[in-house]
């Protein structure tokens, strides 16, 4: 059992160093083919945060686990607000301003909606995962598309260029991309087996294992990224990490199963999991569009937050 938390613990460790590495591969590559900082800002670098999820996800599937490969689209989502969030609105309250962050908050809420839609039913199927991932293909033009017409004045567009490498040999960051192509499936594989064996060993379900340790191992970047953009006062940064990556989730993560597994899902996704999830993100709206106009998620919507996972994680153990 030694053995296999101590694969899991470095699969996630590689997996999280082999996903920075090809983001920031390939967002020097683009920058040197000229691509625009912010371009690349919100499509490649938005969508590395939820790389080490999707190359999960794939691999739960093929390995013929799609209820981890649920658990940990949902399960992601569940514990970047309920506890990437909420810790780092307990490190410092992140203030609300960037009129990008506000237009794609809306649109978190309407894909959590369908994507619920899709799983009421009590299972996946192939065209909703055709139509995740067609979606999740329209998102990713819509920011580049974006990014071409965000306003100059708008906070997060100077966050973002600030992430973007530069000044990176091309032949280097060739070299980075290769990294992640090979290390991130192959760690991936690593961490789905010793999660699956502790699934078997703590006699729960793929699931809960999904839901539980595996979204929290693969929302580790995202909480770093968040509290150091907040010290930093990138809050807008740090929130629209939050959310680009919960939407990704829902649209490519989500996706791996019904694309590569389609089939029955566990009821608790449809009894329980989705909701808890649609709950947060309502709560996460709500906050965010304070109706008293103080656009600021503070320690006490912080705290509430963190109530509302731990509350989640008793329900799942207790």
């Amino acid at each position: 059992m030694l053995l296999q938390v101590s694969i899991f613990v470095l699969g996630l460790i590689v997996l999280s160093w082999a996903a920075d590495r090809f983001v920031y591969g390939a967002s020097a590559l683009a920058r040197n083919i000229g691509i625009s900082p912010m371009m690349i800002g919100l499509t490649i670098v938005a969508m590395g945060s939820s790389a080490p999820e999707i190359v999960v996800s794939a691999i739960a599937s093929v390995n013929g686990s799609p209820d981890t490969a649920v658990g940990n689209a949902l399960g992601s989502n569940i514990t970047n607000i309920g506890l990437v969030l909420a810790v780092t609105a307990l490190v410092k309250p992140l203030v609300v301003s960037s009129t990008t962050l506000k237009r794609e908050m809306p649109a978190l809420l309407v894909i959590t909606l369908l994507a619920m839609v899709f799983m009421y039913n009590g299972r996946l199927a192939h065209f909703e995962g055709l139509i995740l991932f067609g979606l999740f293909i329209f998102v990713l033009a819509g920011m580049a598309w974006l990014s071409l017409h965000v306003e100059k004045s708008d906070p997060l567009m100077a966050d973002t260029v600030d992430e973007v490498p530069a000044g990176v040999n091309t032949g280097m960051a060739v070299v980075w991309i290769g990294v992640g192509l090979v290390l991130l499936p192959l760690s991936a594989h690593y961490i789905v087996d010793s999660a699956v064996f502790m699934a078997r060993y703590f006699g729960v379900s793929d699931l809960v294992i999904g839901l539980t340790i595996i979204a929290l191992g693969t929302s580790l970047p995202e909480l770093a990224a968040s509290i150091a953009g907040v010290r930093k006062g990138e809050d807008d940064l740090a929130l629209g990490n939050i959310i680009g990556s919960n939407i990704f989730n829902l649209l490519a993560v989500l996706a791996m199963p019904g694309l590569i597994a389609p089939g029955p899902i566990d009821p608790d996704v449809y009894n329980r999991d989705m909701y808890v999830m649609l709950g947060l993100t309502v709560m996460l709206f709500f906050f965010s569009f304070s109706i008293i106009g103080k656009k600021q998620i503070g320690r006490l919507e912080g705290t509430l937050l963190l109530a509302g996972f731990l509350g989640y994680q008793y329900w799942l153990f207790g």
